[in-house]
């Protein structure tokens, strides 16, 4: 080592919200220290599927002021991968450490990108001490510097043994005859130990203290104070006086199902209250566990979070309880989402994925916005309501529905119809025969669109345009002519049933009357328009005019069965009624109810039998018939400002020639063709209410996304699970629109990458 070199160790603590490249699979990181382009290189150990590892390892360096250090984070799964890179940061020792002064410095600087083309997310925490400061002699290059913390035992059963057991990393002695420890683990814990007190100086040492205290170090460098009489720790030294704890480190936090990686070091107003608790049995469904710091947080298992705070505490903020409460209710968050508390109790969300924040439940439909109409603002309380229900909550296990893709309409009817309700509700995967097509809700989506089409298609004499236009239908009264019709009605109910407890659109509307009779209300003259028109005009004659003299009728109408005029009285002996003047009102009510809902009772409660099994109808009585217009079918119009706001890049930019290509093209189609591609990017060719920051993907809310791929030779294609279009970069606008028209018009199917 030349004179102008120091000996520098630095400690690789960790690394937080690492870049997740798989779908399917978490990263397994280590972290890869080197000097001056490779003079000296150092590796951590590997940490399995993790996002947030901790590894806590020490190296001893040789370096100057302008030594060049690199951090790199790779993921050891993909070890000749391009990507295995997960970010990197380099820095000149003497700008971020004084090597002269001697001192103990904790760092955290963002990753960065090195040659990769993908983005990099994250951070990294590392400590750098120089050799002048005292420090442990008997930390080698490549030893992992770790305090003796373990996890709270369990028992088979996965439930906490008794609280006390988790402090026995304190050294109490009876816990130490109970479990005795190899004499490796001893000396290291020694080590450790002389380490630290040599770090905090002769002003800090344990001598100093009162009988049974102890200081110790945590990985961020701050002292804290472990009293073995009581088994609990502090931030402040015993005599000195209180000092009420900064509001930053009482932040409460509640994470989503599967998140473990808490990184906080331990709180000084944990472990006393866990003291006081110690022979307080915690609530049903909560067990408590350890960070791989030693911190103590509790899990519950009836909402699927956790928190840092005890539940047995009486001062458990009731803002957290009431969001725990709605948890139960709407089930877990989507993968990647986290739930945190801010400093005053405000609930917000974190999510991962994208590495952003907000105060709106990803699981719930998103705020209109403050200046958005009163009925979007309504229907999005009553749709939180009707999604908390328990009815509403998907069951466990898989619905697997296989069928093919030109026997749509027969193999569904074969499959639906053989299944108890019940199992209507669990997990729906859907398969067509000989695509490869994995169903994370793309193909559902999919399925969903092809069926509506083929069950609601007038030809097979279920159901009849209106009078007003050729979309929205009604109810066939000739729907006898097949002998299995009712059979049929109940299987489209329960279709319809299935894709609003899925949370699924179907392409299809029906005439407003249709709403009302399913929620059960009184029809009147103005519903029998879009059923009859022509009679609609002739009823309000009757009610605006004098008919004395005029007309000629009684309580009864004809229908034509299948070329005979049959008769049918409105109310009994309706036939020797005459409709004079006094009663003309009554008579209309009659021949409105009989025309728009008695003519079709049958067919009508066959729909409703199959609802009911999936949807119990109290539950959609919270809506009113337009309401449940849009929970059924969504909007079909297509607003492209609202598409274009609403649409995220990978690999692009806004600002591309692509980019503006594809939406000057989209934007000059008719509403027909922007349908067919939303439909081949996202499954449907509906949106929901509040437009497409609503859209969901395989697991939650997921945007439209164009993503570059690929090169200018090939077709553009889809992946309806994440809403995501791979969009070649074209070299002019004739080929895009040319590529993007055949892809969305001549294509169909499923494969598997």
């Amino acid at each position: 080592m030349s004179a102008s070199e120091r000996s520098l160790k630095i400690t690789v603590l960790g690394a937080n919200g690492l870049t997740k490249r798989d779908v399917f699979k978490l990263p397994d990181p280590s972290a890869i220290v080197s000097v001056d382009n490779g003079s000296q290189n150092f590796e951590t150990s590997v940490i399995r599927k993790k996002l947030n590892p901790y590894w806590n390892e020490s190296f001893r360096l040789n370096v100057t002021e302008s030594s060049a250090v690199t951090i790199q984070v790779v993921d050891q799964r993909k070890p000749h991968r391009r990507d295995r890179s997960l970010g990197s940061v380099t820095f000149r020792v003497g700008e971020v450490f004084d090597l002269e002064q001697g001192n103990h410095k904790v760092i955290t600087l963002d990753l960065k990108q090195t040659n990769e083309p993908y983005a990099i997310y994250g951070n990294i925490m590392f400590a750098m001490t120089s050799e002048s400061h005292p420090s442990s002699s008997s930390a080698t290059a490549g030893q992992s510097l770790r305090p003796d913390i373990r996890e709270e035992p369990r028992s088979r059963a996965g439930t906490p043994t008794h609280p006390l057991a988790a402090h026995s990393h304190l050294g109490d002695p009876a816990s130490s005859s109970r479990r005795p420890e190899s004499p490796v683990s001893v000396r290291s814990q020694q080590q450790v130990r002389r380490a630290q007190s040599q770090l905090l100086g002769p002003e800090s040492s344990s001598g100093s203290l009162p009988p049974g205290w102890e200081v110790r170090m945590d990985p961020r460098g701050r002292q804290y104070y472990v009293d073995h009489n009581t088994q609990t720790t502090t931030w402040h030294r015993p005599g000195a006086p209180a000092v009420q704890a900064s509001p930053s480190y009482s932040t409460v936090r509640a994470t989503s199902a599967g998140s473990r990686g808490h990184t906080d070091s331990p709180l000084p107003g944990d472990h006393p209250a866990e003291s006081q608790q110690a022979d307080v049995r915690l609530p049903d469904g909560w067990e408590e566990r350890r960070t791989p710091e030693g911190r103590p947080y509790f899990v519950d298992h009836n909402t699927r979070s956790t928190t840092w705070l005890d539940p047995r505490r009486s001062t458990l903020p009731s803002r957290l309880t009431a969001a725990a409460t709605s948890g139960t209710n709407l089930g877990p968050l989507p993968s990647g989402w986290e739930m945190r508390m801010t400093s005053v109790g405000r609930i917000y969300f974190v999510d991962h994925n994208t590495r952003t924040t907000t105060w709106e439940d990803p699981r719930l439909p998103s705020e209109p916005g403050a200046d958005a109409p009163q009925y979007k603002k309504d229907y999005r309380r009553k749709l939180i309501y009707f999604r908390s229900q328990p009815s509403m909550r998907p069951r466990d296990g898989k619905c697997e529905i296989t069928l093919r893709r030109n026997m749509v309409f027969e193999d569904s009817y074969s499959a639906v119809m053989k299944f108890r309700g019940s199992d209507l509700k669990k997990r729906l995967y859907i398969k067509f025969e000989g695509e490869e097509g994995l169903d994370f809700g793309g193909v559902s989506r999919e399925w969903f669109f092809l069926l509506s089409h083929e069950m609601f298609n007038p030809s097979y004499g279920l159901f009849q345009y209106s009078t007003h236009d050729n979309y929205t239908l009604q109810i066939n009264k000739a729907s006898g002519i097949n002998p299995e019709h009712l059979d049929y009605f109940t299987f489209i109910g329960r279709c319809i049933g299935l894709a609003v407890f899925h949370r699924r659109f179907l392409d299809v509307y029906f005439v407003p009357s249709f709403y009302k009779m399913m929620l059960g209300k009184r029809l009147t003259l103005a519903d029998l328009e879009g059923v009859d028109a022509d009679l609609h005009r002739s009823l309000v004659w009757m009610l605006e005019n004098d008919i004395t003299d005029v007309l000629d009728e009684t309580f009864s109408t004809t229908e034509d069965r299948f070329g005979e005029m049959v008769t049918v009285p409105l109310i009994p002996g309706g036939e020797d009624i005459p409709v004079t003047e006094e009663n003309k009102r009554e008579y209309v009510e009659a021949l409105v109810d009989y025309r728009i809902s008695k003519g079709v009772k049958e067919q009508f409660d066959a729909f409703m039998s199959g609802f009911v099994e999936i949807i119990p109808k109290d539950m959609i009585s919270v809506f009113n018939e337009h309401e449940l217009e849009w929970l059924i079918g969504g909007i079909s119009d297509v607003d492209m400002d609202d598409w274009a706001k609403y649409t995220d890049y990978r690999n692009y930019e806004k600002t591309d020639q692509v980019i503006q290509w594809f939406w000057e093209c989209v934007r000059k189609w008719p509403t027909e063709r922007k349908s067919r591609l939303l439909q081949f990017v996202t499954g449907t060719s509906r949106v929901p209410m509040n437009g497409f920051k609503d859209l969901q993907g395989a697991d939650g809310p997921r945007r439209f996304t164009i993503e570059k791929w690929g090169d200018p030779s090939q077709l553009p294609r889809s992946h309806t699970c994440f809403n995501r279009l791979d969009l070649p970069p074209y070299q002019d606008y004739a080929s895009l629109e040319t590529k993007l028209l055949f892809a969305i018009e001549e294509t169909e199917g499923f494969a598997q990458e």
